[in-house]
Order: C-alpha cells, then structure tokens, then sequence
C-alpha cells in the first residue's frame, strides 16, 4: 500500500455505489473541499458530521444527498474507495486497517492561515487529478479576501465567539480573515479559549460576533454589559463558518466584509 501523508486539515444513496471506487472523506472540512473540486460521480461517501446542522461547512440538502459514514474503519472499508481523505486525528488503529486493506489515503491538518488553505487545496487537487479545479476555487478565496479590504482606515476591535463564552484568540485562520476585513483583534489573546464577561468588559470590544445571539450565554452576557454601561454592537456569525478553511473562506469574507460595512453606516 501506498499512503500519501500530506500536512495541510437516512442518507441517500451514494454515487458512485457500494460496488467499490470513488472518494471517500471522513472529516468535514475534507467534505467540503471534496465536494468543491470533484464531480459528483466520484463522490462514494462524506463524514456524517456534514449532514449534522451543529457541524456542517456545507449546506445541509446538499450534504445529505451523498452517502454519509461515521468514518469507522468497517464501513469506509467496505465502500473499498479509491482515495480516502481523513483527518491527521484519525486514530491509528483506523490508518492500520486502511493500510492492510491497501487503500490510499490522504491525511490533512487544519490550515491555520490562508496560505496554507491554499497550499491544502493544491495537495488535495493534485490527489484528485482536479488541478484545475484547485487553482479556479484559490482565485475565488484570493477575490473574496480582497473584496472584502475596508474603504476606510478605521479598525474597529472584534471578539469573536466560537460557542458560548469560548472566543477565538491568537494566531488563527479567523484572526487572519478578520484582519482582512479591516477589524483589529485582542493582541494579549495567544490562544483561543474562554473570554469571561470581566474580560470583554476590561476590553470591551465594537463589535462581537456570535453563532447563537439567542443563546444563554451570549443573552447573559448582553445583559451584563448593559447594565455596566459598556454598549458594544452584536453581529450574526454563523458556525457554519468557523470551523474550515478552504471554500469557507470565501463565505466568511463576505459576512465579515457585511458586518464591517454595517458599522460605518
């Protein structure tokens, strides 16, 4: 067998079938680049994370017209794929079985800048013999990222929440994509990790970003900072763009790009 390692990341029926061939990923931010990069009839199978609303980077009807797996061993086996794309978190034992079955797989990381979102497309491209298709979906990211420059030289400051009080922080995808949209981040912040409400009030921030502003957490929080006089705008982010880069990139520009623009109005 030979195992391309390389550093980067009721279902309906499959194609192609469970006759064998095709794709197969096993981790969501593998499905959405699968799916932007190959035709559909060399989709066997994606992760069943991407039919699941909590963890999906792809619209769910779209999801849920391929063949979902829970990526266990038996049942990627059985689809007996070409090519399987899986996480650098697979467990070993997993990889064991795919290796003494013989099947190929390509392992991924999650890119943590957009350069490596780049260079993650072309690796996954050149596995799938879609170079084209790699280099069409990077010039797509690269217009996303520049349209989405602000107007104007004001950095308005943005704390990012991932879920509940957990906020993003450090040197990551999303603070990179905010710079991009013209928002300063907390630079004391090296790592993402819980923000308590003492905190946003030390540093209040213009604007935070949530994937659930109804949410307990986000609704007490609000309450808190009124009370304290502390007035700081709210914006929509959906999670569906937090969690990959890749084709996520493209979305979560244009929401920042809205959010940014909203506040110079």
């Amino acid at each position: 067998m030979i195992a391309l390692a390389l550093a980067g990341c009721g279902n309906a029926p499959a194609t192609p079938s469970i006759s064998g061939g095709g794709i197969v990923s096993t981790n969501p931010c593998a499905d959405q680049l699968l799916l932007a990069l190959a035709p559909r009839g060399r989709i066997a199978a994606i992760s069943h994370y991407s039919q699941e609303a909590s963890a999906t980077s792809i619209p769910l009807d779209v999801a849920r017209s391929f063949r979902g797996t829970a990526g266990t061993a038996e049942e990627v086996i059985a689809l007996r794929p070409d090519l399987v794309l899986a996480s650098s978190f697979t467990p070993a034992a997993t990889l064991r079985a795919y290796q003494t079955l013989g099947l190929k797989v390509l392992l991924l990381d999650s890119p943590t800048t957009i350069a490596a979102s780049r260079d993650q497309i072309r690796q996954v491209a050149a596995a799938l013999s879609e170079k084209a298709a790699g280099e069409r979906l990077i010039a797509r990211i690269d217009a996303a990222v520049a349209a989405a420059a602000p107007h104007d030289a004001a950095r308005p400051k943005a704390l990012l929440f991932i879920s509940d009080n957990f906020a993003n922080g450090g040197p990551t995808l999303l603070t990179e994509m905010l710079g991009h949209a013209g928002f300063a981040t907390d630079g004391k912040a090296t790592a993402s990790g819980a923000i308590p409400i003492e905190r946003v009030m030390r540093w209040p921030p213009d604007v935070i970003l949530d994937p659930d502003l109804d949410g307990r957490t986000a609704t007490l929080r609000r309450r808190v900072l009124k009370r304290a006089g502390v007035r700081v705008a709210e914006a929509a982010f959906p999670r569906s763009l937090i969690n990959c880069g890749g084709p996520t990139i493209i979305l979560a520009m244009r929401r920042l790009a809205e959010i940014r623009a909203g506040m110079t109005r």
